[in-house]
């Protein structure tokens, strides 16, 4: 298993005037994920720096989650955010080390930009985010600098009547250029829906659509995951090594 050990001591952090305590609460989002198998050796070519390694689900495959989140009653605020994320563990560890590398995480508001940079390392930069819901499905918009980059339509189906399950998830990233683990508990009713059903995908002329092509989007989901109602804590980050 990789090692962890603490990153530091601060347990707060002021951002823009404001005082951020770790843990990081959200109480309410919605969220809709699409995983794509993809090739594993055009993912490790988007990593950077090499502290983290691809995940194979298959000989040569990985998995790749374009996510759209909504979130309403946040610590960080209510905002929207893009996600786009990859399976990786550190490099040399096992499978059970696995967690998941953010290549991307635009949001639409710049409290939240600067405090996920400076507390996680995340990459998080201000864009232009426009979800638009209906009754069975939601889609969402991406710009940046101007330019589209992918718009993304997943389906919005209740969950069956059941508890919450809490899941303990970790993400992997970069903190002024070292690798940290962050734990986070993400509690939630999710209903998944195998294949492609209800999911489209259309990418613009942004140089994020062009990576995203050389994974092979578009092309049909492994399946997709909505999440009417979300709750999660976000720990703060440790250094892996």
């Amino acid at each position: 298993m990789a090692s962890q050990v603490p990153s530091t001591s601060i347990q707060s952090y002021e951002i823009q005037g404001r005082t951020v305590a770790l843990p990081v609460e959200v109480r309410d989002a919605s969220a809709g994920n699409v995983m794509y198998d993809v090739e594993a050796q055009a993912v490790a070519r988007l990593l950077p720096g090499d502290a983290f390694e691809v995940v194979e689900t298959a000989p040569g495959r990985t998995q790749l989650i374009v996510g759209l989140i909504d979130y309403r009653d946040n610590d960080l605020g209510n905002y929207n955010e893009v996600s786009i994320a990859f399976s990786v563990a550190p490099r040399g560890a096992g499978p059970e080390d696995a967690g998941t590398f953010i290549y991307k995480l635009p949001v639409d508001q710049a409290f939240t930009c600067e405090a996920g940079c400076k507390i996680w390392g995340y990459p998080k930069t201000v864009e232009k985010i426009d979800l638009d819901y209906a009754d069975d499905f939601v889609t969402g918009r991406l710009e940046m600098e101007g330019q589209h980059v992918f718009t993304l339509t997943v389906p919005r189906r209740q969950p069956e009547t059941a508890e919450p399950l809490e899941l303990p998830m970790r993400t992997y990233s970069y903190i002024e250029g070292v690798p940290h683990d962050t734990a986070f508990r993400n509690r939630s009713t999710s209903t998944v829906s195998p294949g492609p059903d209800g999911v489209e995908l259309t990418l613009g002329d942004h140089p994020l659509a062009e990576e995203l092509r050389s994974l092979g989007l578009p092309k049909p989901p492994l399946m997709s995951v909505w999440t009417e109602h979300m709750s999660a804590v976000f720990e703060a980050p440790t250094k892996v090594g």
